[in-house]
């Protein structure tokens, strides 16, 4: 799965961990692995234009979903070999997410994750204009984040205890037997 992100926000963020947040939501959701998706953070000004020229609203917004080629599985039973399917882009304003975070009482990188899932799932045909819609959207979004937050605690804890062992092998003289 090839996940291109550009920061034009002026704001440094944790780049590696948003586009680890889109991957997650991708494979969570049985995206194909040849899917293409562009990622773009941008500044208040920017997201601003955006808004008002394909939303026709006023001001800037967090995240927007521009969905580009039809899903895999519209694909015809007889077509040829599968190609990359391009999902389309994702728009996030960090400037915008920091001040949503703040009043969530949480990280901006944790709303960026969660503006990420959010915007992954918009390119997947899910919405939130109805109530029923919402309730299906946001219950996913929230059980995505969940498992993704899982998942990185695990990585850590994993990473921290191979540093451990490292470090006592290194303590002992095991750190430089060699195998052959």
């Amino acid at each position: 799965m090839s996940i291109e992100i550009a920061n034009e926000s002026g704001i440094a963020v944790d780049e590696t961990s948003i586009v680890s947040a889109a991957r997650f939501a991708l494979d969570r959701m049985e995206v194909s692995p040849l899917a293409e998706l562009s990622m773009v953070l941008v500044t208040l000004d920017v997201m601003s234009d955006l808004h008002e020229r394909w939303m026709d609203l006023p001001g800037p917004t967090d995240v927007m979903a521009f969905p580009m080629d039809e899903l895999e599985s519209s694909r015809r039973p007889d077509a040829g070999d599968a190609s990359p399917a391009l999902l389309g882009d994702i728009v996030l304003c960090p400037a915008f997410a920091r001040d949503q975070a703040r009043t969530a009482g949480h990280s901006l990188v944790d709303e960026l994750h969660l503006l990420t899932v959010h915007g992954v799932l918009h390119l997947l045909g899910y919405d939130h204009a109805e109530p029923a819609e919402e309730r299906e959207m946001f219950g996913l979004q929230k059980r995505i984040l969940a498992d993704f937050k899982s998942a990185m605690a695990a990585a850590r804890r994993r990473d921290q205890q191979r540093s451990a062992d490292d470090r006592l092998l290194g303590a002992a003289g095991l750190d430089a037997i060699d195998d052959s």
